[in-house]
């Protein structure tokens, strides 16, 4: 196995108390596998993929357990020079504000082959002709002459391109696209998901792609991670959770999506917000907005249920769920 995350917490210390933010999570991902982890925002996703990453702001930020394990070496237990030889070179990660993460006031080329002179004591002038063999492999028009240029003089999605060119260039074994199609009009998110897949299958890397728009992981991801205050409530391959979902929450987010034989229908909406990660409710953290909810629920936190070998629900009442969806 590629990663395994297992039992994972982050917490943020602030003015008003503990803030728990990624409360138990576990997922894997193998060689040239695609995990889309969903939910709404403030459900622990990025937090998850920065602690992966190794750069959570510590303090306020802190990892009182769990492991992250990188071919069964763990991440947390490496000291700090270690660990920034894996970041980057083995993990990567794509952001998804492209241009609040360039530097504008270098060329995309230096900051392209900056990857290069750094890891791997290249000279500048063959750091620039990678930086530029990356670009043309990006699909990025006119490399030659564009790698001179800044990042404002880049479209939104040509400047995504980069940062996916920037993910790709030492060769990783995982990358983490946290909402890598945010702001993108639908023909470029298009584009942007078709070139990952086409990388992903050619460099045969793992991927995460965090997103919380279900009809983006569709036809890119192998299995699904859905996320709910801070915790994984179901996984399944992405087939199966798409036919039927197992948890309440996840059928709500299925629901939400538009659908062109429903035109003129008032579109469906969780009722309600997610919880404040302060004061997590008692029980099951989704009863507040859930349409299933009974008096179980108020009170005892359900596990994650094995639904089959390859899916599980944190929901008492997962069958009736499952059985509703089918």
């Amino acid at each position: 196995m590629l990663l395994e995350v297992r039992d994972l917490h982050v917490e943020f210390a602030t003015r008003d108390g503990v803030v728990k933010a990624v409360n138990g999570v576990s997922y894997d991902v193998d060689a040239g596998e695609t995990l889309a982890v969903l939910g709404e925002s403030g459900s622990g996703k990025s937090v998850t993929a920065q602690a992966i990453m190794g750069i959570l702001d510590m303090p306020p930020g802190r990892i009182p357990s769990g492991e992250i394990l990188f071919e069964g070496q763990d991440l947390l237990r490496m000291k700090e020079d270690r660990r920034r030889k894996v970041r980057g070179a083995q993990i990567a990660m794509i952001f998804q504000d492209a241009l609040s993460s360039l530097n504008p006031v270098l060329t995309v080329g230096q900051q392209l082959g900056e990857m290069f002179t750094v890891h791997q004591g290249m000279s500048q002038k063959d750091a620039r002709a990678k930086a530029v063999d990356l670009m043309e492999r990006v699909r990025i028009p006119a490399a030659k002459e564009r790698v001179r240029q800044y990042p404002h003089q880049f479209s939104g999605g040509m400047r995504q391109r980069i940062m996916i060119a920037m993910a790709l260039a030492l060769e990783p074994k995982l990358i983490i696209a946290d909402e890598p199609t945010t702001a993108l009009d639908v023909t470029v998110q298009a584009q942007v998901m078709d070139l990952l897949a086409e990388l992903q299958r050619e460099y045969h890397m793992g991927l995460i792609l965090i997103t919380h728009d279900l009809g983006v992981v569709a036809d890119v991801a192998d299995k699904i991670a859905v996320m709910y205050a801070g915790r994984i409530v179901e996984t399944a391959p992405v087939h199966e959770i798409y036919k039927a979902p197992a948890h309440p929450y996840t059928e709500g987010l299925l629901q939400s999506i538009p659908r062109l034989d429903q035109k003129g229908r008032e579109l469906y909406a969780i009722k309600g917000l997610p919880p404040n990660l302060l004061h997590i409710p008692d029980g099951c953290s989704f009863n507040p907005r859930c349409p299933r909810a009974r008096e179980r629920c108020l009170h005892d936190d359900p596990p994650l249920y094995e639904v089959s070998p390859t899916r599980a629900s944190a929901c008492h009442y997962w069958k009736e769920t499952l059985d509703a969806s089918r």
